[in-house]
């Protein structure tokens, strides 16, 4: 019972993480335009990121220490200082495409228009962050994310062929009319909707919150292999149930209620219902991931106090700096910007940050100085270069496919 309780810091991160306001609107973009044709792009993420945070919950098990802690010590001050910088702004856009989707979700559930929800979603947030204990923001909002599972029971309802979807999954091909920069571009959102940094500083610093051990490394592992599997099969029934509802009928995914709409049509109104509080609570979580990750990788590179078992007075400026990030996350999506744009761009920027984080993983994951006999193994290192190509070619990518395609119109 003990491990089965702990799989849920994987399933915060999965259902918080990898379907968060990004997945969940470029999953029903691409799945409402492309079908099942990028499910690939999808399953290349799911097994990355359980490569990506296999190796940084091993590290902060076994050393004690978290990812910019250890990043600043392998880099040097200077390299450590720009990637944390860049690392930081990203989690930071990150995090405003968190909070407008907190409100975007109210504002189905209430009809009020979302800007009016931006603050009440920011202060929530941060009192969430300051009051709650770790164990309780895992739990609680792990488990109200699964009501996500809405849409598989809608992809079901829907009776679809599953031979047909099948063949979209295992024979991907672009649609006609629709440019192969397009594809790509797409193909590279969802790799880094999959991959966003802030889940391994998230998870990472949450194994050292817990005070993993190397008898934690098979938990970690646990974490990794139910959680984000679990986030990869949501993501995949989002898109299924879009290419079957919405593709079929012309209708493109623009705002949050569009990637709802197919629950509507498959299951009814408290499907729907049941859709909403899932969107609700995965925004949530992920909003008070990135929060987290950014007092998490500011503090951790400056040697501060940190973390949600301390104090909020013993670590006084982790604290914060996570009020200075909410901050400005609100007030991003106070400008009235698209929160629909915001988040495009979020995940595009992650897949550029990618190297920057997964780099020093894995180099420290094979140093034995830090993990003695707990280095990587032959087919750890085997997926890790084959990685570490991939958010390479994806991160030298993602601009010039972003500028060319008018960022995927």
């Amino acid at each position: 019972m003990k491990q089965l309780l702990s799989v849920a810091l994987g399933v915060l991160t999965a259902i918080g993480g990898f379907v968060d306001i990004g997945d969940l609107v470029t999953s029903g973009l691409v799945g409402s335009r492309f079908g099942l044709s990028l499910a690939w792009a999808t399953l290349v993420g799911v097994v990355g990121i359980c490569l990506f945070a296999e190796m940084s919950g091993r590290v902060a098990a076994v050393s004690g220490r978290a990812t910019f802690d250890l990043v600043r010590e392998r880099l040097g001050p200077r390299a450590g200082l720009a990637n944390l910088a860049a690392s930081f702004l990203i989690t930071v856009l990150t995090f405003a495409a968190e909070v407008g989707g907190i409100a975007l979700a109210l504002e189905l559930a209430s009809s009020v228009n979302y800007l009016l929800w931006v603050p009440a979603a920011g202060l929530a947030v941060w009192l969430v962050i300051w009051r709650v204990r770790f164990s309780v923001l895992e739990n609680v909002f792990g488990l109200l994310g699964l009501a996500l599972v809405v849409f598989a029971v809608a992809l079901w309802k829907l009776s679809p062929s599953w031979s047909d979807l099948a063949h979209q999954v295992l024979a991907p091909h672009n649609p006609s009319g629709e440019g192969l920069p397009t594809y790509f571009y797409y193909a590279i959102a969802l790799f880094g909707a999959a991959m966003t940094p802030y889940e391994v500083f998230f998870f990472s610093s949450g194994g050292v919150e817990e005070h993993w051990t190397k008898r934690d490394i098979r938990t970690s592992r646990l974490n990794v292999f139910v959680g984000f599997p679990l986030g990869g099969l949501l993501s995949l029934s989002i898109a299924a149930t879009a290419a079957l509802v919405l593709l079929p009928r012309n209708i493109e995914v623009d705002a949050l209620a569009q990637v709802g709409l197919p629950v509507a049509v498959a299951a009814g109104k408290l499907a729907l219902a049941a859709a909403i509080l899932g969107f609700v609570a995965a925004t949530f979580g992920a909003a008070l991931e990135t929060g987290l990750s950014s007092g998490y990788a500011v503090a951790q590179y400056f040697g501060w106090q940190w973390g949600k078992l301390v104090r909020p007075r013993e670590a006084a400026r982790f604290h914060l700096v996570v009020l200075a990030s909410t901050i400005a996350a609100v007030a991003t999506i106070l400008t009235t910007i698209d929160p629909i744009k915001v988040t495009e761009y979020s995940v595009v920027f992650s897949a550029v940050a990618l190297p920057l984080t997964y780099l020093p993983i894995l180099v420290i994951s094979n140093d034995r100085d830090y993990m003695g006999d707990k280095v990587n193994g032959r087919v750890s290192n085997l997926l890790g270069s084959v990685f570490l190509v991939l958010v390479v070619v994806a991160a030298v990518a993602a601009i010039p496919l972003m500028l060319a395609t008018k960022a995927g119109q």
